[in-house]
């Protein structure tokens, strides 16, 4: 027993040192991001207002059975700002429903305007939207090339405020910040805005600042075509092939350009399913890129070490759940350890270094949503409210992201599976009839709810014991849980 009791010991803390180093780097990227701010862009840019600096342009627009979006996307696309005879559109349907039909309507009406706009189809999904992407450039016209998913709604300056930036030779991606058309539509939309918020702030601008490696986030930025074959084109051994490409990318001295300041709204997931599934997808993703792309950033001699590390923890970023997890199931019995084994009760005090590892994380996200929404007492009170949310929710997904950790770490493949595009803006609750709505309860949620009952007699020892030192994690655990099982019980509201 006590042998069974120094390996749970070991594995928790190891769980909670990682979390705590990974701490420190979102720390150091909160550094980074407020220097940032006090020094000048000094880019060199194309000025667009001179008809030989203007290069030619192709969107690519990856779509898979979009009925509901497909017209909002292609009547935003086609009155963007830019020289006609310069701009190319490719619209990627893979779809194997009938929205191929009005699809095609919509593009032959656009056609008449003069806009040079092709409907491409595929005989079938080969690399999923890799494959639609790479076939797509084959015969892409232009010199560079914005991609943008189909709940994507970007200003009609878009091309005019990114494009610039390409007249430094050196840059292969322009990236913008995505906004959230949804945000405030429920508690999973504001969660999700909030993380994605801290990713599109913190993160990116933090890495980017210190020329670390950041990510294309696979819409809503435009390549340099000739950067994306330079780095070997696009890749579908990963669900997430804007990361591969974008490692591999700047592993070949490509620099990136993030432009905090450009905000491309797009729909957040209002659903718990396609919540799941788009993070699922992520997650099982990261850790797949993890061990494609790890070993190739630690062995480079091209790169510092700082980037390497920051690299690194970007790449594990995703894993994180794993130790997340660990922690928490190692809670429960660590607190019987502690009050059978006086020997451990020293090492208990590890605790703390999870606690400054929440308020390292409170400290940093306060700073990037302030930057968003303004500061004041007002808004610090909504925001102490968000965040606990966010972080007791982050918690109850933590089994279901582990999972999909796991799959990718040991290599296990699996279909693409899109998010569903809603449209509650333009359908309101209409949406709720939409086709592509899965009524299929994911298996983890099982386990999510034998989960809750876990971390309710979790809550139900610290009674037992007299010993309070984890009940708020816990709690938080217990509620993070029952909120990801209720919704997802429920599906579809």
């Amino acid at each position: 027993m006590l042998l069974l009791s120094y390996f749970v010991v070991i594995l928790y803390s190891i769980a909670i040192f990682l979390l705590f180093f990974y701490s420190l780097a979102q720390f150091n990227l909160l550094l980074n991001y407020l220097k940032s701010k006090k020094i000048e862009d000094q880019s060199i840019k194309f000025d667009l207002s001179i008809q030989k600096d203007i290069p030619y342009v192709t969107i690519q627009l990856p779509i898979y059975n979009e009925k509901y979006v497909i017209k909002r996307l292609l009547n935003t696309i086609s009155k963007i700002d830019y020289p006609r005879t310069l701009l190319e559109i490719q619209v990627l349907d893979d779809s194997t429903d009938d929205s191929i039909i009005e699809t095609a309507a919509l593009i032959s009406k656009i056609a008449e305007t003069g806009i040079d706009i092709k409907h491409i189809k595929r005989s079938d999904r080969k690399g999923y939207k890799a494959g639609a992407l790479k076939e797509g450039l084959i015969i892409a016209k232009g010199d560079f090339i914005a991609i943008f998913d189909a709940d994507f709604v970007p200003q009609k300056d878009w091309l005019y405020q990114t494009i610039p930036y390409f007249k430094n030779p050196k840059i292969g991606v322009v990236q913008t910040r995505w906004g959230h058309l949804n945000r405030d539509y429920s508690i999973l939309t504001k969660i999700q805005a909030f993380a994605l918020d801290a990713h599109f702030t913190l993160e990116q601008v933090g890495r980017n600042s210190k020329l670390h490696f950041i990510n294309f986030n696979g819409t809503a930025g435009v390549w340099r075509k000739e950067c994306i074959i330079d780095a070997g084109n696009w890749e579908s051994d990963t669900l997430t092939e804007d990361l591969d490409l974008s490692y591999r990318a700047q592993l070949k001295k490509w620099e990136f350009k993030y432009l905090e300041n450009v905000v491309t709204p797009a729909e957040l997931p209002a659903i718990i399913s396609a919540a799941r599934s788009q993070q699922f997808r992520w997650n099982k993703g990261g850790a797949e890129n993890f061990s494609k792309n790890a070993s190739r950033v630690i062995e480079s001699k091209s790169i510092g070490f700082k980037t390497k590390a920051h690299g690194i923890l970007h790449l594990l970023n995703s894993t994180m759940f794993l130790a997340i997890f660990t922690m928490a199931m190692l809670s429960v019995p660590m607190l019987y350890i502690k009050n059978q084994f006086p020997v451990f009760e020293k090492v208990f005090d590890i605790l703390i270094f999870f606690i400054i590892t929440s308020i390292l994380f409170f400290i940093s996200y306060w700073t990037t949503y302030k930057s968003i929404h303004g500061g004041g007492f007002k808004n610090f009170l909504k925001y102490i409210s968000l965040f606990m949310t966010f972080y007791t929710i982050a918690m109850g997904f933590s089994f279901h992201n582990t999972v999909a950790v796991l799959e990718g770490l040991w290599g296990k493949k699996s279909e693409f599976v899109r998010t569903p595009k809603l449209n509650i803006e333009g359908l309101k609750e209409k949406w709720k009839q939409n086709t592509y709505l899965t009524k299929t309860i994911s298996k983890n949620i099982f386990v999510e709810g034998t989960l809750v009952i876990y971390f309710l007699f979790a809550i139900y020892s610290a009674f037992i014991l007299k010993d309070y030192s984890l009940l708020a994690l816990h709690l938080m655990l217990f509620l993070g849980f029952t909120f990801v099982f209720v919704k997802s019980v429920q599906t579809n509201r």
